[in-house]
């Protein structure tokens, strides 16, 4: 039977920190008070309907490294930037702030996955590592759904011309010219043509730039900010 797949992104309303990580901030290690946070947590965990041991978090580090949970835990998981798993109920999150938020998932076979892809990680390849976990799991590419959450554009996502051309390299499609006509990334663009690449079924795509839209927070628009998520879970039958 198919999976009844859900999926949220949050925005910086409906919280309680204060500025400057007003309100909705979900991220425990941009200096926000730890009951704030944790209140926050529970919040989403409760308007998504699940129980906030069942809201799995991650540790994000840049990484490249993909963790498959299985069961319900309180603390974050350590030391990663994906998170798979098989077993309904249980949301996992991923944290931005200007990264690129992925979440994935076969239906058919009942395998979702949420993964945190900044500029690093793209460049290193965590993309073709979660999707690889996932067909561990029983999924296939070709039924593989992906939603790439708000991130900053390639209007916005000014580097320097080195780091453009280093990226590039390791992430074709991401190369872009900014607004202002200076070197850009587009991490989205070139992890769209990668997924594709690799076979997924599709990819769609929240248009929203973290940089241009104040409901979001962005770290590079004005650092230090909260950071919103990315969720994506499976209904139990």
């Amino acid at each position: 039977m198919t999976a009844r797949v859900r999926r949220v992104v949050t925005s910086r309303a409906g919280g309680v920190s204060a500025e400057p990580y007003g309100s909705f901030n979900l991220g425990d290690h941009v200096g926000d008070d730890p009951a704030a946070v944790a209140a926050n947590r529970a919040r989403l965990a409760g308007r998504i309907g699940v129980e906030p041991d069942h809201l799995i978090w991650m540790e994000q580090i840049h990484s490249r490294t993909v963790t498959v949970v299985s069961e319900p835990r309180s603390t974050p998981v350590e030391a990663t930037d994906a998170l798979v798993t098989a077993v309904p109920g249980l949301a996992l999150a991923t944290l931005s702030a200007d990264c690129v938020p992925l979440l994935l998932s076969d239906d058919e076979a009942g395998v979702i996955a949420a993964a945190h892809a900044g500029r690093v990680g793209a460049r290193i390849g965590i993309v073709p590592r979660v999707l690889e976990a996932m067909v561990r799991q029983g999924a296939r590419l070709d039924r593989i759904g992906v939603l790439l959450g708000p991130a900053a554009s390639g209007r916005q996502y000014e580097v320097p011309v080195g780091m453009q051309a280093d990226v590039e390299a390791h992430l074709p499609g991401s190369a872009v010219r900014t607004e202002k006509g200076t070197p850009g990334l587009d991490l989205r663009a070139g992890i769209r043509r990668q997924l594709l690449a690799a076979g997924v079924a599709g990819v769609a795509e929240d248009p929203r730039c973290t940089i241009e839209d104040q409901s979001l927070f962005s770290h590079r628009r004005g650092a230090p900010t909260g950071r919103q998520a990315a969720v994506i879970w499976m209904e139990p039958s």
